[in-house]
């Protein structure tokens, strides 16, 4: 009697079979990614001695200096990052929103605390306590109104009484948060640096939740460990950038999309409000109106943007009846700023070399994320699920290439351009879930190294 050949095993038979097509090129714009990264961050640090030319900068493309060391904390945060690549995405499907948030946010700070504390307590606070930055000047402010007449005239450096850097390098609703916290008696170094740590650690969750409320929780649940474990957390909670900028623009940037998604023109309103702080925060937040017309694209929603637009008004309608002008003030900046260093540094070096400076701050992921987003963008292959992350994304990085490109973001981007960075790394929704683990490990991996190797001047 006649049988039939033996079957081979169905899993065998899918071994065998050759990858798709869209596997194929996903391993090669992930080649491309990661090449063009290498190159990227190789040139950057190598330029100066390449082409004979002072880039300005300590050990450039990074603001700081080549200090190798191990500290006390350097073992608990390889371990906290060791159990998040083992278990991070796992528990982000698993767990339920509320937990996700919670574990994010606690998460986030053990890690900005542990990268910083490698330095002992001084990682905390001494950044606050430099002469460039606020709380120094922030303390001597005894007369809020006058400092707000004065304080245009005082960013020229011919001014007998400048401001310092950071000081004169921004509106004055940077120095007034500080001085809100020298008046309720926070005060110390110590002190500011933990507040700072304890609100940056917020801008993940604020970023998630806009995912969500754009109807995007499968993408927020797979970025979650991307956003709370990675290098940005180096310079979190060291400066004003991540601690108190990057926060505000994720507050301002999810009410609008609560606002859009709830049609609830009150909260674009308050999300104006918030925004508008955010340009008097940092003169470059004007770039902001990019991600926030990305977030109203995302809801399908245009008509928070009015009460949005009168809500940023009134606020910059209050600093000036106070005595300060947005658009008096930024000339001056540009004045003093290339009167000083960012005169001096190099603008057909810095135009790109931002980029690098970016990218150690973000990680090498984003470069495998922006590759396999221009070739979705190519295919005309976006799905439903990764719509929201590459339109929040894709304007990130238009943010960023502006702000290189206008030639007043010379340097010190891995601190300046940290509220962009979390919006950015949206793109690695785009990862195959395969690659998730491996690149996080590649994330966590290069946090600990840069911390370990350099020092930041703050």
């Amino acid at each position: 009697m006649l049988t039939a050949p033996a079957q081979a095993p169905r899993q065998d038979a899918r071994a065998a079979s050759p990858p798709s097509v869209g596997d194929v090129t996903e391993r090669r714009a992930a080649a491309v990614g990661l090449l063009v990264s290498g190159l990227l961050l190789v040139l950057a640090f190598t330029a100066e001695e390449l082409f004979s030319f002072d880039a300005y900068a300590f050990f450039e493309p990074l603001h700081a200096e080549w200090r190798p060391r191990v500290g006390p904390t350097s073992l608990p945060a390889l371990l906290l990052g060791a159990a998040v690549v083992a278990f991070g995405f796992r528990y982000a499907q698993r767990w339920s929103w509320r937990a996700l948030l919670v574990a994010a946010y606690g998460v986030g700070l053990a890690w900005i605390l542990l990268l910083a504390f490698v330095d002992g307590a001084g990682g905390v606070a001494d950044p606050p306590l430099h002469k460039y930055e606020y709380l120094r000047t922030a303390r001597e402010i005894g007369d809020v109104p006058a400092m707000l007449r004065e304080f245009t005239p005082r960013i020229r450096y011919g001014h007998l009484d400048n401001w310092p850097s950071h000081v004169a390098g921004h509106p004055p609703g940077a120095l007034l948060f500080f001085v809100g916290l020298a008046r309720l008696g926070v005060d110390s170094g110590l002190a500011v640096g933990l507040v700072l740590c304890a609100l940056g650690a917020v801008t993940p969750v604020l970023v998630l939740a806009t995912l969500r409320t754009l109807g995007a929780e499968p993408a927020a649940r797979t970025v979650a460990p991307f956003l709370t474990v990675g290098p940005s957390a180096i310079w979190v909670g060291v400066s004003a950038d991540g601690g108190l900028f990057a926060p505000v623009v994720a507050g301002g940037l999810l009410l609008l999309a609560v606002a859009a998604r709830r049609h609830l023109l009150w909260v674009a309103a308050v999300a104006g409000l918030v925004l508008g702080y955010g340009v008097h925060l940092s003169y470059g937040f004007v770039l902001v109106g990019l991600l926030a017309l990305a977030v109203l694209a995302a809801a399908r929603s245009w008509r928070p943007l009015l009460p949005a637009v009168a809500g940023a008004s009134a606020v910059t309608t209050a600093f000036m009846v106070l005595g300060y002008s947005w658009l008096e003030a930024y000339p001056l900046l540009r004045e003093r700023y290339y009167a000083g260093w960012g005169g001096g540094r190099a603008y057909a070096y810095w135009v790109w070399a931002n980029l690098a400076a970016f990218l150690l701050a973000a990680g090498l992921v984003l470069g495998v994320a922006v590759a396999l987003l221009v070739r979705r963008l190519r295919q005309r292959s976006a799905t439903d699920e990764a719509r929201v992350p590459m339109l929040l994304g894709g304007a990130a990085l238009v943010v960023v290439l502006a702000a290189s490109l206008s030639g007043m973001s010379k340097a010190e981007v891995e601190r300046i351009w940290l509220p962009f960075l979390p919006w950015a790394l949206l793109l690695t929704a785009l990862l195959p879930a395969r690659w998730r683990p491996p690149a996080l490990a590649v994330q966590v991996t290069g946090a600990l190294v840069v911390q370990h190797l350099f020092f930041p001047y703050w």
